[in-house]
């Protein structure tokens, strides 16, 4: 069920950000890449992985195939060989293959910087797609990954669960030029401190403001 999103004070929210920002001032996309396509793999790839895993596999990826021609025409088991360890790679391989001929075929080339291009690619969601216009294009936007929808529950910024919903919510609390980082900067939290299992309240710089901090 879609639920409004909560009233929250802006000063909360730029307490929230200030917070996050301070502690966290190297915040950053965590997979290595140079080109918009190989951001465009490799967050493919992070699906259901770690991202430190799929930085291990994409140095040998992307030299193999260093455009989105060479992953269109890319021999299927080669490249599921070569993915393997970052796991589901039947389904990664087939969604590679196929978003990188549409790019050839449908984008000249070039990895489309719109979100509405950006959905068209097989194995493209919101998520994927704002990851890519965010850290390849620079466009600003919220990225909700396992993190991002835990943290800003626990937080009150959000009441839903969908998220869709979610990044609609959070567009609505956050300043627009803060969208990317305020991705980064959760997940780095995420890691960090507030876990998914045991949040580690007891050490947390956002304890005091935060409504799902244990006593």
């Amino acid at each position: 069920m879609t639920k409004a999103a909560p009233t929250v004070r802006q000063s909360h929210v730029d307490e929230i950000l200030a917070r996050l920002i301070d502690n966290y001032p190297d915040a950053q996309c965590s997979l290595d890449f140079v080109k918009p396509h190989e951001l465009l793999v490799s967050t493919i790839l992070s699906a259901q992985c770690t991202d430190k895993q799929v930085n291990k596999v994409t140095p040998a990826l992307f030299r193999k195939y260093p455009t989105p021609q060479a992953f269109a025409e890319a021999d299927s088991e080669e490249l599921k060989e070569m993915i393997r360890p970052t796991g589901f790679f039947n389904n990664k391989a087939k969604s590679i293959r196929n978003a990188m001929r549409a790019v050839v075929t449908n984008f000249n080339g070039r990895v489309p910087d719109t979100l509405e291009e950006l959905l068209q690619l097989e194995g493209v969601g919101r998520k994927t797609a704002n990851v890519v216009l965010g850290d390849a294009f620079g466009t600003p936007g919220i990225v909700v990954d396992t993190h991002v929808k835990r943290i800003a529950r626990r937080l009150g910024l959000t009441e839903n669960n969908d998220p869709v919903r979610i990044e609609f919510d959070l567009m609505a609390l956050i300043p627009e030029e803060h969208w990317t980082l305020f991705g980064h900067l959760i997940i780095d939290h995420g890691r960090a401190i507030c876990q998914a299992r045991k949040p580690r309240c007891q050490d947390c710089f956002l304890h005091d403001i935060c409504p799902s901090a244990k006593p």
